[in-house]
């Protein structure tokens, strides 16, 4: 401890399955098991949106989306948003002030408009990728920026183009999965982070965020590691076969990208995949090495996360979107170090309670002895990092997003028993999550769900009015819902 601060290290993955961190899942990662065997490990973790930058957004702020003002990915020319509502402070900002050294390595992607130097983070950044400064957006860009049409990587004519590829007519070539040493750079990232630990100011606390960017689709890992899991080895999901005729038919027309592609390649993929979160594991264990031999692992509280999750072959779907499947908010979440083993009094322990990305910011701060004045969406993590419960805590999970870079309204509940969909797009959806774990069937039309459906609007409605989301518009012709905003009981 320096000062009675512990200090923080996050290591937060790109579009990693939540699954990929449960014992007996099959997925080689044997430092994420050094972690949890000194921790806690959160099984029931979510994020708030289904891609990178809101639920980035969301850890670092502790707000939902319609809280802090990110709905999409920031640095594309067709996004509702670039950068985060006027007033909105990281928990980075807070951990400045109280005198942390903050330090910063990797993926970014919260706001396209200001670099986390402008959020409490120390000028000496390594943000690989980066083609241009960060600065306001002055205008929305065109395909005309893009040089789309003179290129010539737009081809007119689809062309299959080895295993794994699938062919888009006038778009590029997309190849899902394949082999390559340091594919987007994380050995830099981590090379660097590790550098930092073992040069940075050792009396004082800090906290080093470091973000690699996979196992981010395309799943292109190194071989060693895709070796890990031997030709057959890997089974697909059991809803892989899910034709999805009772889903809106946008899952539909997603399925069918990936439909071009044969059992076998889909198998490949997934081998890939696993391999891609074991390479992530390996880096990973280097910085767990670099603060065991720089004697900071018992005055430092290790985060291992991710943003979001990845279908990874559940309902014939890879990556993520808009099809509002748990895989793709399911996330990796595990605490450990800093003497949270000793704490809770337990080595490995499982927290099945559900849990949200918008968690960890006030988690961080009531470690740090941080009181933060303005509201929280998140509640602290604290009570079971220190092996008790807490009073209160959620018995659901809401998600909300406005689609990717292909825009759709949907909010969703999770609850113990049920998963709610409110497509204002297309027709909802409700799973029986205990009956229908791979949600297989849709229970919408289905009459004697309607109460379920009217109390889950009823949640919906609820969560949208406290976080201030603006879904209540009563047009003829956009106000959807099956049961609106008057639902809600105990009107406020």
């Amino acid at each position: 401890m320096r000062n009675g601060r512990p200090n923080f290290l996050i290591f937060m993955t790109d579009q990693q399955a939540g699954l990929t961190q449960r014992a007996g899942s099959g997925v080689h990662m044997p430092n994420l098991e050094r972690l949890k065997a000194n921790g806690v490990s959160f099984e029931q973790a979510f994020c708030p949106a289904p891609h990178c930058c809101p639920s980035r957004a969301s850890f670092f702020t502790g707000l939902y989306p319609s809280e802090h003002g990110v709905w999409n990915n920031v640095d594309l020319a067709g996004a509702l948003s670039h950068g985060l509502y006027d007033g909105v402070r990281l928990f980075s900002q807070e951990l400045r002030e109280a005198g942390y050294e903050m330090y910063f390595s990797g993926k970014w992607h919260v706001s396209a408009e200001a670099g986390p130097e402008a959020y409490g983070f120390d000028s000496r950044l390594y943000l690989p990728g980066l083609k241009r400064p960060f600065g306001r957006w002055e205008r929305r860009p065109d395909m005309r920026d893009y040089r789309w049409l003179e290129t010539g990587n737009y081809p007119d004519e689809a062309v299959k183009q080895g295993p794994g590829s699938i062919p888009r007519p006038g778009y590029p070539s997309y190849r899902l999965y394949g082999e390559r040493e340091d594919p987007y750079g994380d050995e830099e990232v981590v090379s660097c982070a590790c550098k930092w630990l073992k040069d940075m100011d050792k009396s004082r606390p800090f906290c080093l965020y470091v973000g690699p960017k996979g196992p981010h689709d395309p799943y292109v890992v190194p071989g060693q590691y895709v070796e890990l899991y031997p030709e057959g080895s890997v089974r697909l999901p059991d809803s892989f076969g899910d034709e999805m005729e009772d889903k809106p038919g946008l899952y539909r027309r997603t399925r069918e990208r990936f439909g071009i592609l044969d059992r076998k390649e889909q198998e490949e993929a997934l081998r890939h995949y696993y391999g891609f979160c074991s390479y992530e594991d390996a880096l990973f264990g280097r910085i767990l090495d670099t603060l065991k031999e720089e004697k900071l692992l018992d005055d430092t509280i290790v985060f291992y996360l991710s943003d979001h999750g990845d279908y990874a072959g559940a309902h014939g779907l890879w990556t993520k979107g808009l099809p509002c499947f748990e895989e793709a908010y399911h996330i990796c979440s595990v605490a450990g170090f800093g003497g949270i083993q000793a704490a809770c009094g337990e080595e490995n322990r499982v927290v099945e309670e559900p849990v949200c990305l918008v968690d960890y910011a006030p988690t961080i701060l009531e470690l740090a002895g941080i009181q933060r004045e303005n509201r929280l969406s998140g509640m602290s993590l604290v009570p079971f990092l220190e092996g008790t419960r807490p009073k209160t805590w959620r018995r659901e999970v809401y998600t909300q997003t406005n689609g990717n870079e292909c825009y759709g309204i949907q909010r969703s509940v999770f609850t113990e028993d049920f998963h709610f969909v409110f497509n204002a797009f297309d027709y909802d959806e409700l799973y029986d999550r205990k009956k229908d774990p791979d949600c297989m069937r849709n229970l919408i039309r289905e009459g004697g769900y309607q109460p379920v459906v009217r109390g889950m609007y009823e949640k919906l409605w609820r969560f949208a009015y406290d976080h201030r989301d603006g879904l209540g518009d009563p047009y003829i012709t956009t106000a959807l819902a099956q049961f609106g905003p008057g639902v809600m009981r105990d009107h406020t």
